[in-house]
């Protein structure tokens, strides 16, 4: 990871920094505040204990993605409130353990002494108990903490921000670059969080202290609390600027789906509403699949964000009724979002980027295929690999595999990026491709001919709330030029400079729009 990248990237990654620890921080002030009191509750309580600890590890035992996604069906929102909940959930059961065992682990004969010194319960539990578990119970809140900061890299899957932001990106455009700028910064900051904790345990230990004689008397518990209180500090100071921001910015929210061509239409649309009106626009871009945008644009947590017509009639409209035009297809989604969820369509942006399946031109050359039909024979032994979203959606896996009674002998749900990359290292022999994906040159694969003609025409248009559009109706003048600006061509080049010249989509996207007239400065 080259000076450069990192020092043009130093702003960003000082916000993520920020979200991060923010995420973080709040998450596992949540989980102290439930979890001792939980904990220090079911300590006499053993039926009790049993019901807790198995609720908390079931809670580990969900798949962190899998978490996020249902807190956000159930909050009905993306950002911080879902992943903050999913953290304090995932942070909790350390500490509820550890507060069980500190409390556990205090000497009978100190308690029965207390007793007889006349001391009450509550005067046992905060002068006697809590001094001696404390050391056990801080132990459980610096696992917390440590583990919270890897879980929060997977927040950025629904827009609440931070390192993952990076590695999310990284992901999407197979470039190591951003990977590491988010991995890097998150390990050091977990080492930087576990060193706080320790300094605040030490601290707290006068005979610890005494070593340093410097430190040894109260003022050394004040130095002890320094790494933690920067840490809540710029937290703190972090939260204020960002809500402040928050503010200040603009009332239009776009999102866009994890892979590069949708963030280089969100960006589009964020870039030309900006030049076209006097509105801000704040981006939640590389969300999660379709449903996750679905439901973020149904609940009011973005405003708008591309779709392409074809994932709409049969991902999220399951309809049965097929138009035989392109046309056709707009008109009926455009209907059925106006009527059954208050989404208006906007003008399209002028290509289709339908699903194919690819193999590589090697393969093809030598086995003679031509067509999805041709891989019918050989398709047993074949291995696939699919989106995760491929392979569940109705327009992708399991209604190609009826239309062609093709069933082949693997498939594995792979992210866009790598599932390119285990196609050239032959890891896997077919993939779902896009057409508009410029890696289907880059890589030497061949796109197989759709002769049933199978996939609907997936034509690509700004979905926008109907309440967005009617407070600000601005918008659609400024997203008009959108209207047939892009053919596959000119998607799949802009999808090339991102995807493999390793340029920033910002940059992309400005410089294309300057091209057409469409700039800041029009």
């Amino acid at each position: 990871m080259d000076l450069d990248f990192v020092i043009a990237r130093l702003p960003e990654l000082i916000i993520r920094m920020r979200e991060h620890l923010f995420l973080t921080g709040v998450s596992v002030g949540f989980a102290v505040l439930f979890g001792i009191p939980a904990g220090i509750l079911i300590v006499k309580r053993k039926w009790l204990r049993t019901a807790v600890f198995s609720f908390a590890g079931i809670v580990q035992t969900v798949p962190s993605l899998a978490m996020l996604a249902i807190l956000l069906t159930v909050t009905g929102r993306i950002g911080v409130v879902p992943a903050i909940i999913s953290l304090v959930l995932y942070a909790l059961l350390p500490i509820i353990q550890n507060t069980v065992t500190g409390f556990e682990s205090v000497p009978a004969s100190l308690l029965e002494a207390s007793e007889g010194m006349g001391m009450t319960r509550a005067q046992k539990t905060r002068l006697v108990t809590i001094p001696i578990a404390m050391p056990v119970i801080i132990a459980g809140i610096k696992t917390s903490a440590v583990i919270s900061v890897g879980i929060a890299t997977l927040s950025a899957f629904i827009g609440a921000g931070g390192l993952g932001e990076f590695i999310n990106r990284g992901l999407s455009l197979a470039d190591n670059r951003l990977i590491l700028l988010g991995a890097v910064p998150a390990a050091l900051f977990a080492l930087y969080v576990s060193f706080s904790i320790t300094a605040f345990a030490w601290g707290r230990d006068p005979r610890k202290r005494r070593r340093i004689p410097i430190l040894a008397g109260r003022s050394g518990v004040f130095v002890s609390m320094l790494p933690l209180l920067l840490l809540l500090l710029i937290a703190v100071g972090g939260a204020l600027y960002d809500q402040g921001q928050t503010e200040e910015a603009g009332a239009v929210k776009i999102g866009s789906k994890n892979f590069t061509e949708q963030m280089i239409l969100a960006e589009m649309m964020a870039q030309l509403i900006e030049n076209g009106t006097e509105l801000a626009v704040s981006r939640n871009l590389n969300l999660g699949g379709t449903m996750i945008c679905h439901d973020a644009i149904l609940s009011g947590a973005i405003d708008l964000y591309p779709e392409y017509t074809g994932t709409a009639l049969l991902a999220i409209l399951s309809s049965t009724t097929r138009p035989a035009t392109a046309e056709g297809v707009y008109n009926l989604v455009e209907e059925e979002y106006r009527e059954k969820f208050g989404l208006d369509w906007l003008s399209p942006f002028g290509f289709n980027n339908t699903y194919a399946l690819a193999v590589r031109e090697e393969d093809a050359a030598k086995r003679n295929w031509r067509t999805i039909s041709d891989l019918s024979s050989a398709a047993g032994e074949l291995r696939a690999g699919f989106t995760a979203e491929f392979s569940e959606r109705p327009d992708g896996y399991p209604g190609l595999k009826k239309a062609y009674n093709l069933s082949f002998g693997k498939v594995v749900n792979l992210d866009p990026a790598i599932m390119y990359e285990a196609i050239r290292e032959e890891q896997v022999d077919v993939i779902t491709a896009f057409s508009t994906d410029s890696r289907i040159e880059g890589y030497n694969l061949v796109l197989l001919k759709d002769d049933k003609k199978y996939f609907p025409p997936y034509y690509a248009a700004p979905v926008i709330r109907e309440q967005t559009l009617s407070r600000y109706p601005e918008i659609e003048a400024a997203l008009a030029p959108i209207e047939n600006l892009l053919d596959e061509e000119t998607m799949r080049r802009l999808n090339f400079q991102v995807d493999q010249e390793k340029r920033q989509f910002a940059e992309v996207v400005r410089e294309f729009l300057e091209a057409q007239g469409l700039g800041a400065d029009k």
